[in-house]
């Protein structure tokens, strides 16, 4: 789960917070739970939602300090591709990320991510193919750290 959130949001501290959440939420819901067994899909979708709700609260919007210059560089020289891409990623509107991660990460069917977003197959399919053409262009100029 904590992977996921940190695909989710780029940031290691408030992956932890996310997953901290996503299980907190579980807690308080333990009794309503129908099938303990199938946890996961249950806090898959509790992270998801508890990552775009933060999105819309603006508290992590108030100040984004940055590792690199505001200017976007050249192709960086000796970078890892995985680094590059987290950063591209972490680029991408939060809606689009989400359905990214799960459909590519979590390798879920586009029904499966449309019911953990509790939207429709087509949302998915044009939130996905959004999220790639922005995680293309992000990436074809990507910003380096020095």
């Amino acid at each position: 789960m904590r992977g996921t959130a940190f695909l989710l949001c780029g940031d290691w501290h408030r992956a932890e917070d996310l997953v901290q959440t996503a299980f907190t939420k579980l807690y308080t819901r333990w009794n309503r739970v129908a099938r303990h067994e199938a946890l996961d899909p249950y806090v898959r979708q509790a992270l998801i939602r508890t990552y775009i709700d933060d999105g819309r609260r603006g508290w992590w919007r108030r100040e984004r300090p940055q590792e690199t210059p505001i200017d976007r560089a050249g192709m960086p020289v000796s970078a890892d591709d995985r680094l590059v891409l987290m950063r591209a990623l972490a680029e991408v509107p939060p809606r689009q990320r989400a359905v990214l991660v799960l459909r590519y990460w979590e390798d879920m069917s586009i029904e499966e991510t449309a019911a953990v977003l509790s939207c429709s197959p087509g949302t998915v399919k044009s939130q996905a193919a959004r999220g790639l053409d922005t995680l293309r262009t992000l990436m074809s100029h990507p910003v380096t750290a020095e």
